[in-house]
């Protein structure tokens, strides 16, 4: 298997051959290989169709070329882990790959919303002391609340809907007058995670996703969240796995429609043209039935699918017959945010030299976040085994409505504007990168946004029963719907595997070999 590929038009069906498998993995991000590497395991056989020409979904290993031609390292996508991502710990082990801190000695800055420069150490912010005890307070009530409504049915829990229907930023009003300590709160799921505005989604939706990281204080540490990057890039996740996998990936191959179902007659409305359909469900979910999975570059037959592409791509096959309607009205219902991830490469890490550790927040502020990114080890780009990037990186966020603003803007006046929010961190020396890369997966037609899709307002208790439920043989695995992990690498490996053990358990007739006709 190449890891990349060039698009190929659109022949017809003659020109597509069709081979049969036991499972079609439609997507090879993290989610789908890992399941597929857990059926291979188990003797079934599958066939991985990747829309993109490259595997990785949202993880994506990249480069950017300075003025002097010299390639430097970016990760373009998603990059880092925390300790309490135990089963992509394990994983990276057991592919061999490696894994480094990241950069985090000297002081912090933090920039007041009246632009006040301020540095400080440890783990509290240097605000006033009213502000810090609302903060302190705020986290703590959020802390209870994630211990309260857990991670694995927050649908379920028994103040879901009350904590559904109630914006994230109206209940830090409601519970605090303090406008500092709201924005410095909500940074950490608003901007941070979601990367919508915080009176765009639910409070049970924040409160899941501090329950998926353990709590909401875990969220707010970023030295927990924002802990270790794999030597090489997390993409090389992907790439590991899919060599395991072998052959049986097929890049640029975007699946069109998938055939699941037999229709229910008696849906039929021949009065008014309706043809038969399954809009009121399937009477089994789960167990194998008969798919066809038609794409660029080959139609698979198999018993079951797995669908690992987040939910804002659902829409994207034409589903044979059509999805029941409980389904198409949950999707409408997930989206993705908007961030931009800025990349800027120096001749060296001159804030270290300075005291600083690279780190800065800003809650409200266009950055909102840098941190130090400089490169360990070989990449893409070069480096040695052991060795640290002689050149300094630095990584920033521009979420949902400033993201919006920045690309409404000409190329230079939007490089200046972050390049000076980003210097109001860490000084004047910010403003002159040797180069200079911002991360756009909302324009990646097979992305369109990030981190994840979450819930817009009142969806989460009303859909959210049915995001892991099997569609007859269709079985869901991404990020977006993870309880652990929840729009992590982690989660869509725990995901990956929980779709392939689903079908392993249901699955009874003997595995098919690998057919091509």
């Amino acid at each position: 298997m190449s890891t990349t590929a060039p698009t190929p038009p659109i022949g017809s069906a003659a020109d597509v051959p069709t081979i049969e498998r036991d499972v079609v993995v439609i997507g090879a991000g993290p989610a789908g290989l890992m399941a597929a590497r857990t059926l291979q395991a188990s003797g079934r056989s599958v066939a991985v169709l990747e829309a993109r020409g490259r595997v990785g979904g949202r993880t994506w290993n990249g480069r950017v070329m300075d003025d002097a031609g010299q390639e430097h390292f970016i990760e373009i996508g998603g990059q880092w882990i925390s300790p309490d991502q135990g089963r992509l710990i394990e994983l990276v082990d057991e592919l061999g790959l490696e894994t480094f801190s990241r950069y985090r000695e000297g002081a912090s800055v933090y920039v007041a919303p009246d632009g006040t420069r301020h540095t400080y150490t440890g783990d509290r912010l240097p605000v006033a002391t009213r502000t810090l005890e609302e903060m302190e307070r705020l986290i703590g009530l959020l802390d209870d609340l994630a211990a309260e409504i857990g991670a694995t049915e927050p649908w379920a829990a028994e103040r879901a809907a009350e904590l559904d229907s109630i914006s994230f930023r109206a209940w830090l009003g409601r519970h605090s007058d303090d406008p500092e300590a709201i924005d410095n709160v909500s940074i950490y799921v608003a901007s941070g995670m979601l990367t919508k505005p915080s009176y765009a989604f639910s409070t049970l939706q924040a409160v899941l996703m501090a329950a998926s990281a353990g709590s909401f204080s875990n969220l707010v540490d970023e030295d927990f969240i924002l802990d270790q990057r794999v030597v090489g890039g997390m993409q090389s996740v992907s790439l590991r796995l899919a060599e395991e996998i072998g052959d049986d990936v097929y890049l640029s191959s975007p699946v069109r429609q998938l055939e699941w179902a037999a229709p229910d007659p008696s849906t039929a409305d021949a009065l008014n043209g309706v043809a038969a359909d399954v809009r009121d469900g399937v009477p089994e979910n789960g167990p194998e039935g008969e798919v066809v999975a038609h794409s660029d570059r080959v139609i698979v037959r198999a018993k079951n699918a797995v669908l690992a592409v987040p939910p804002n791509l659902y829409s994207r096959i034409q589903f044979t017959p059509p999805m029941p309607r409980e389904q198409h009205i949950a999707h409408q219902h997930l989206s993705m945010g908007l961030v931009i991830k800025i990349h800027a490469v120096y001749q060296t890490p001159f804030w270290r030299e300075e005291g600083l550790s690279g780190t800065g927040f800003g809650g409200g502020r266009l950055v909102q976040e840098v941190y130090d990114n400089t490169n360990y080890g070989p990449n893409l780009a070069g480096g040695e085994p052991g060795t640290e990037d002689p050149y300094g990186t630095l990584v920033g966020f521009i979420s949902d409505v400033h993201a919006e603003q920045m690309w409404a803007l000409p190329a230079d006046e939007r490089r200046r504007q972050i390049l000076q929010a980003m210097a109001d961190y860490l000084g004047p020396k910010t403003l002159e990168p040797i180069a200079f890369y911002l991360s756009d997966m909302a324009a990646e037609e097979w992305t369109r946004g990030a981190y994840a899709a979450s819930y817009d307002l009142g969806g989460l208790h009303r859909w959210g029963h049915l995001q892991n439920r099997p569609t007859g043989p269709i079985h869901y695995a991404c990020s977006d719907i993870a309880a652990e992990g929840y729009q992590h690498v982690d989660g869509a490996i725990r995901m990956g595997e929980a779709a392939a053990r689903q079908i392993l358990s249901q699955t009874s007739r003997p595995a098919l070999a690998g057919k091509t006709r």
